[in-house]
């Protein structure tokens, strides 16, 4: 415990993968890592600057002096300037080239660029065990019938497997627009106060082919293909909105899925793991909440409403920079990738322990089949030389006294009245099996093979699937 606020994310909900990505150590270390390939760069293309300063610089990435810094950003009150004075105080012999021709956001923007091309990846690793939970669960029960709903009404039967192919299809959606933004991922590289590289033009001597191939060996050397064409002092914070864009599509899916669970649950057709010694309230003893569901709502919720901080930042960039962006970037797109790896593994967990009471699901669609079942039926009896009229109407008038019956909170047997009428020429064994579920989920089996054929060559195509290390 601590007399400090705490972000929940970091005490209670986000991976120590992610928080790793987004930490004071992985963020300033990064910086160092740009000064180094700053400095190897332009040593490359002929700048002044010794091997034996770029080693003093590579030697010293790691060691950073904290309390140092501190004093320094007090004083300076500049957190990068604070950061070179303290990087210089342990590589003196390089502390004169540290920073040479660029500008703070040469080390700010592009080390968020890398930090967040990273926490992307491992987001898209988080979503494909995702997606290998929601596969076994779909396949499991992809013949398995089950009530439909449209409106919340019931409906034509669906299986339970399609209906998470629902959920998955989302994902792998997901998946793709994760990969076009790893795609189209742009590095800023180093470009001056107002992007125009005039402090190369002066260190190069009007050489820009030398400024161009400085850029490129920095971008190369973190991964990155390209740089954006043009930029002011920061990289387009357009790209911000892409990813969180991307984000909130992940909060959209999951927040859909977790939501049908809980609306499932309500029924008792399916449940979340309820441990032996767990608690569903602190007065009512007997209850069982979907916890895990509404928890991915909760924080889907505010993912879906943290990702406007992204749009509405890109649209109020003053001509080349202004710094009212700073402050918010700082909270809104860490959170993002926290909130995001939180909902995703908290789904895999829910999907991998979902229990389904096929008994409770048999129950509530034997309830409504036989409605469902009474165009076969009609079909059946004008084979039999029934006329089509005279079934139309027993079926039409069982059906009522049937509805009205279940509307006073009665049982109905409608498959046994209809088959108390001989002009049906139908059995009530007959009429029993026109009403078998499996005669009404259409292609619910083929649609989910198609989906985990698809599903599994984005599994087999990924370096990590193993769900158990994610959660």
């Amino acid at each position: 415990m601590t007399d400090r606020y705490e972000s929940p994310f970091s005490a209670r909900y986000a991976s120590e993968k992610m928080q790793k990505l987004f930490s004071a150590d992985t963020r300033y270390i990064t910086w160092r890592k740009l000064w180094v390939a700053l400095a190897e760069a332009q040593m490359k293309t002929g700048l002044p600057i010794t091997a034996e300063q770029v080693e003093e610089l590579k030697a010293h990435i790691d060691d950073i002096d904290y309390a140092y810094e501190k004093e320094e950003e007090r004083k300076l009150h500049h957190d990068v300037m604070a950061h070179i004075h303290t990087y210089g105080k342990v590589a003196p012999k390089a502390a004169g080239i540290i920073h040479l021709g660029a500008t703070s956001c040469y080390v700010t923007d592009n080390a968020d660029l890398i930090i967040m091309r990273d926490a992307l990846l491992l987001i898209r690793s988080e979503l494909v065990a995702l997606v290998k939970a929601l596969s076994g669960f779909a396949d499991r029960y992809k013949a398995l019938p089950c009530l439909g709903y449209t409106h919340f009404q019931s409906a034509q039967p669906v299986s339970m497997g399609k209906r998470a192919g629902l959920w998955l299809q989302d994902v792998l959606s997901d998946i793709e627009e994760i990969d076009f933004v790893l795609d189209t991922i742009k590095f800023l590289g180093c470009r001056g106060t107002t992007g125009t590289e005039a402090s190369f033009m002066e260190l190069f001597e009007g050489n820009e082919a030398k400024i161009d191939e400085m850029n490129s060996l920095i971008a190369n050397s973190f991964g990155f293909n390209e740089c954006f064409t043009v930029s002011g002092q920061t990289y387009p914070r357009k790209f911000d909105s892409r990813i969180m864009n991307a984000l909130s599509s992940v909060a959209q899916s999951v927040y859909r899925m977790a939501n049908d669970i809980r609306l499932l649950q309500h029924d008792k057709q399916l449940e979340e793991n309820f441990s032996e010694h767990q608690v569903g309230s602190s007065a009512m003893a007997y209850k069982r909440n979907p916890i895990h569901a509404e928890r991915i709502c909760s924080l889907a919720r505010y993912l879906m409403t943290d990702a406007l901080n992204a749009h509405l930042t890109a649209s109020v960039q003053w001509l080349e920079r202004t710094l009212d962006d700073s402050a918010n970037r700082r909270i809104s797109l860490p959170e993002g990738f926290l909130c995001a790896d939180s909902i995703i593994r908290l789904s895999i967990d829910l999907i991998n322990h979902l229990h389904v009471n096929e008994k409770v699901v048999a129950k509530f669609l034997n309830e409504y089949l036989p409605f469902i079942a009474t165009e076969n039926i009609m079909m059946e009896a004008v084979k039999r030389g029934g006329d089509r009229q005279q079934v139309h109407e027993i079926i039409r008038s069982c059906s009522m006294d049937a509805t009205a019956a279940l509307s006073r909170g009665e049982s109905a047997d409608l498959l046994k009245k209809l088959a108390e009428h001989t002009e049906l020429h139908l059995s009530e064994d007959e009429i029993r099996n026109l009403a078998d579920p499996s005669l009404y989920i259409g292609r619910c089996p083929s649609q989910v093979d198609n989906l985990i054929a698809r599903a599994n060559s984005v599994i087999d195509d990924s370096d990590f699937t193993d769900t158990d290390e994610i959660i």
